[in-house]
């Protein structure tokens, strides 16, 4: 009788452990098969991210990764016009930039380039934060205004060196115009050495205020108002409630305001070319146009020397660059 009752129960135990190892099989199968899919949607996904980044890539590697290739290489080689053309410049290493800084012309470039760049930065990025402020207050014609100070921004630079050089014409100028009728003699803005250079940086200051202007003044509107409710509260006047409110807030908006005008005023060259060529007699002559007249500006071109004029000018932006990312990474987030 007990052996009876013992094989049923065998063959129920062995019916459950089949069940049992059934459904764990089936269960593995469907946890690979949910893993298949899932790799094939991470594939699939890949796939796609790099269908989106392939057009930036290749972008990216045509217009500036191979241009700055190729200024490197004929900074390293002894180029003529026709081992230009005929691609058989022979290396010369850095005897092109030992030529450079050899020139008479550098130091003087040098420093009118560090010139131009500091006080263009200087006043744009102060008369734009006032303009800046000044907007922030809603008034009537407010958009209007603001639209109005675009302009110098929308306009061809072609058009604003050619405005400028007519504004300050010894001559027939407006403004010499308006100093004489303030009892002030003329003076040669363009054509002399003492004013050349100021001329082109104060064409370059109307020029970029309007860029300060938009990216300051849209860092302004994310300031929270509660926060000059609670400065006003304490008793914060307003320059207290600038210096220790408004300042320290805005400072991520302007150090990349900085940044971004830096490397756009280190390369100018219209506005300078346009309204002095340099001169007179160099007295305006920044790295930007000296590269220009070094590789296309003389009857025999010196495409080398050029060259390493204008990799100077990106070592000096990289260079600050760099300095803007340390000064980021130091910062504590909030």
């Amino acid at each position: 009788m007990s052996r009876a009752i013992q094989k049923p129960v065998r063959t129920a135990r062995t019916t459950a452990r089949n069940r049992r190892a059934a459904r764990i099989h089936q269960a593995a199968r469907i946890h690979q098969a949910a893993r298949s899919r899932r790799a094939a949607r991470a594939r699939s996904g890949q796939w796609a991210a790099w269908a989106f980044l392939a057009p930036v890539v290749l972008y990216l590697l045509v217009f500036y990764a191979y241009p700055l290739y190729r200024n490197i290489e004929l900074s390293l080689r002894n180029y003529t016009v026709r081992s230009f053309v005929r691609g058989d410049a022979p290396f010369a290493g850095f005897a092109n930039y030992a030529r450079v800084f050899a020139d008479a012309t550098f130091g003087p470039a040098l420093w009118h380039t560090v010139v131009f760049t500091l006080v263009s930065l200087a006043f744009q990025f102060a008369i734009g934060l006032a303009l800046a402020l000044f907007f922030l207050k809603n008034f009537r014609l407010s958009a209007t205004l603001r639209g109005l100070f675009l302009v110098p921004w929308l306009l061809p630079l072609i058009v604003s060196a050619s405005t400028w050089s007519w504004m300050l014409n010894s001559d027939s100028g407006v403004v010499n115009a308006a100093l004489s009728w303030l009892g002030i003699g003329p003076v040669n803005w363009l054509t002399s050495p003492d004013w050349s250079l100021w001329s082109v940086i104060i064409a370059n200051i109307w020029i970029g205020i309007p860029f300060n202007l938009v990216v300051l003044y849209s860092g302004l509107q994310a300031i929270s108002p509660a926060i000059y409710e609670a400065a006003a509260l304490d008793g914060a006047n307003g320059w207290q409630r600038f210096w220790r409110v408004t300042f320290p807030l805005l400072r991520p908006v302007s150090a990349i305001t900085l940044l971004l005008g830096l490397v756009y005023t280190l390369k100018v060259f219209d506005i300078i070319w346009i309204m002095t060529k340099g001169g007179p007699s160099g007295a305006s002559t920044t790295f930007a146009t000296w590269s220009y007249r070094l590789g296309f500006g003389n009857l025999v071109p010196s495409f080398g020397p050029g060259a390493a004029v204008g990799n100077l000018l990106i070592v000096m932006a990289l260079v600050f660059g760099l300095v803007y990312i340390r000064a980021q990474r130091r910062q504590v987030p909030a």
